[in-house]
């Protein structure tokens, strides 16, 4: 079977499922895949190796400014004219099956020609009733109709009674989960130089990814710069973590038992409606402001993180496709839920663990 595949480059989470996805792939060498990137300029790419000789296209992306989307940037950027080109030049023809990361060309191309597709991601959750702002249609709508498929594999961190996979998001296999003193920091889309000025006024050590590492930062802040290994070792061996409510960094960190503290992006439709899970869930603690009081009212709790156990989703979306996706979706959330393990639970979530069993 030859299968295209498009990811979403925007942000590293689309990218980091990827991965997962190729490493399951490669198992089967009957799944011939060409791997296809839009929404990141080509040069922002790091550690793409898995993906062989991969196409890129412009695609689509949201502009944010200052840890807000920016609807009139967003518009200003979009190349209209390329992205349909793009869309009708695409041999979708030649594969088999068309598999969208929440990527629109590759999504638009099979729509537009009739071709299968399927849909894996976060996003093709809110295809269901989740938790999410209400009456906020305008949002729904472009969510839904930025990469449209024929079928799709939404995935979160509860199933809410629908046919939603587990993330994936597999333990760390370079680094031993341990608690060190430092807190790691993830907020790429923030005012940077603020922020650092709140974390500077603090007496803990942070770690800090996306920020530019040629900033100037205080004693206690760590400018790094965009690592793989680098980060997963830093995330493995922090005492907590503070980010965005982002999908894939939140279900890494809880394999991993992390206190979270986190902040969705302003206007973001998506990042909204998972702070909104998150405190239904009683999994990370969700604030409208990352500065240094909140942050040390945070600490002052002495807070302590979920930690789950999720099976090699990748793994069985793989084999799932290889057998001729026989199994309905249903079958194959029902059988991935069931082997989530809940790990180490405090006082604040009990009921997380009643959720993941």
């Amino acid at each position: 079977m030859k299968i295209l595949y498009g990811v979403q480059g925007t942000g590293n989470g689309h990218i980091s499922r990827a991965r997962a996805m190729a490493a399951a792939l490669r198992q089967h060498p009957e799944l011939e895949v060409q791997w296809l990137f839009s929404g990141r300029s080509p040069e922002k790419l790091f550690s793409m190796e898995a993906f062989g000789d991969y196409w890129w296209r412009e695609g689509l992306t949201f502009v944010h400014r200052k840890g807000k989307l920016s609807p009139v940037e967003t518009t200003r950027q979009l190349n209209l004219r390329g992205l349909l080109r793009d869309i009708r030049e695409l041999p979708v023809d030649d594969f088999d099956l068309v598999i969208s990361d929440f990527e629109p060309v590759t999504a638009w191309a099979a729509r537009r020609r009739g071709h299968p597709s399927l849909g894996l991601g976060h996003q093709y959750a809110f295809n269901y009733a989740i938790p999410a702002p209400r009456f906020n249609w305008t949002a729904r709508a472009i969510l839904r109709g930025f990469a449209p498929v024929k079928n799709s594999l939404g995935m979160h961190w509860y199933h809410f009674g629908h046919p939603i996979l587990p993330p994936i998001a597999q333990p760390h296999v370079h680094s031993e989960a341990s608690e060190g003193e430092h807190i790691l920091v993830y907020l790429p889309f923030e005012h940077h130089e603020p922020m650092l000025a709140e974390l500077a006024k603090l007496p803990q050590q942070f770690i800090v990814y996306g920020a530019p590492v040629d900033m100037p930062a205080a004693d206690n802040l760590h400018l790094k710069a965009p690592s793989i290994e680098g980060f997963q070792n830093d995330l493995a061996s922090a005492r907590a973590v503070i980010c965005n409510s982002g999908f894939e960094l939140i279900a890494e960190t809880l394999t991993l038992g992390k206190p979270i503290l986190t902040r969705p992006l302003s206007g973001q439709y998506e990042q909204v409606a998972n702070a909104q899970a998150l405190r239904e869930l009683q999994l990370a603690q969700v604030v409208e402001r990352v500065d240094a009081d909140t942050i040390s009212r945070w600490l002052q709790t002495d807070p302590a993180g979920v930690r789950i156990e999720w099976p090699d989703v990748a793994g069985h979306i793989v084999r799932w496709i290889a057998d001729g996706r026989r199994q309905s979706p249903n079958e194959l959330a029902d059988s991935l839920w069931e082997q989530v393990v809940p790990g180490r639970m405090d006082r604040k979530s009990e009921a997380t663990a009643g959720a993941a069993d």
